[in-house]
């Protein structure tokens, strides 16, 4: 590692495991000073280590993302703990599917509530206090993915989310370049998480499939032979918050081993 957050506050959402967790990780690899969010009371086994491998650069703060005014004390009590934060990973998200013509209400308002409600609240929070403390270089990663580029039949809802992501990734970099600041996204592929047992469940219910089929299956239809891992997602991330992005706002990176093209 190369030490390219030293003496940066990065802030990361979701951030009890999967993808969150690795970002984490590698931050505090290259420096970073880190504010990890998740929804536990209690921070996830994977957070616990972090804490105690990096006493003093690691804080957890318990938050649901969906609340605004949670949402307002988190950000204050970020700020307090770590100083001005320097970029902010937006990537708390929930996942469900179903057939178009059986999706309910229901499920329309939680995944809304989680990857659009949340992720815009916590970035016009944040944005807001990155422009009243005039932090140098500072940026926001917002995670979309493979699913906000295109429609999915059984997955019309979580698409829908993830192209406003891309939306309003667009729209806030145009906002917050004239105070320097980066806003840019992330669109993973089939990435292997703890997440993708739930998902794969629900593709053998709607499709009749095998538990395990699905995920052999969108391994091997990647132009790289394989899903992607959580450290795939995080290099990109790293990069994104460094000194090293500092001419690149308003784009979503595609990491998805080949399966969209842009």
């Amino acid at each position: 590692m190369t030490g390219r957050l030293v003496q940066t506050h990065v802030l990361v959402t979701g951030a009890g495991g999967g993808i969150g967790l690795a970002i984490a990780e590698a931050c505090l690899a290259e420096g970073a000073r880190c504010t990890l969010v998740d929804r536990s009371p209690a921070p996830s086994d994977g957070v616990a280590l972090l804490q105690r491998t990096h006493s003093t650069r690691v804080v957890y703060l318990p938050a649901d993302v969906t609340d605004t005014n949670a949402v307002a004390q988190l950000i204050d009590a970020a700020q307090t703990a770590n100083g001005p934060v320097h970029t902010l990973v937006n990537n708390a998200a929930v996942f469900d599917m179903a057939p178009l013509l059986e999706s309910d209400e229901a499920s329309f308002d939680h995944l809304f509530a989680v990857n659009v409600k949340g992720m815009f609240f916590v970035m016009q929070r944040v944005l807001q206090h990155m422009v009243d403390a005039g932090t140098a270089g500072a940026s926001v990663i917002n995670m979309a993915s493979q699913a906000g580029r295109r429609g999915e039949a059984l997955v019309s809802h979580y698409c829908a989310t993830k192209a406003a992501v891309i939306s309003y990734t667009q729209s806030a970099a145009l906002a917050m370049a004239p105070h320097g600041i980066r806003v840019n996204a992330i669109a993973p592929g089939v990435v292997d998480t703890p997440m993708w047992g739930h998902v794969d469940a629900l593709f053998a219910k709607y499709e009749g499939r095998q538990p395990g089929e699905k995920k052999r299956q969108v391994g091997l239809e990647v132009p790289l032979g394989r899903m992607g891992t959580p450290d795939d997602i995080a290099g990109a991330a790293v990069f994104l918050a460094s000194d090293e992005a500092r001419y690149i706002t308003a784009q979503t990176l595609n990491v998805d081993g080949g399966n969209v093209m842009s």
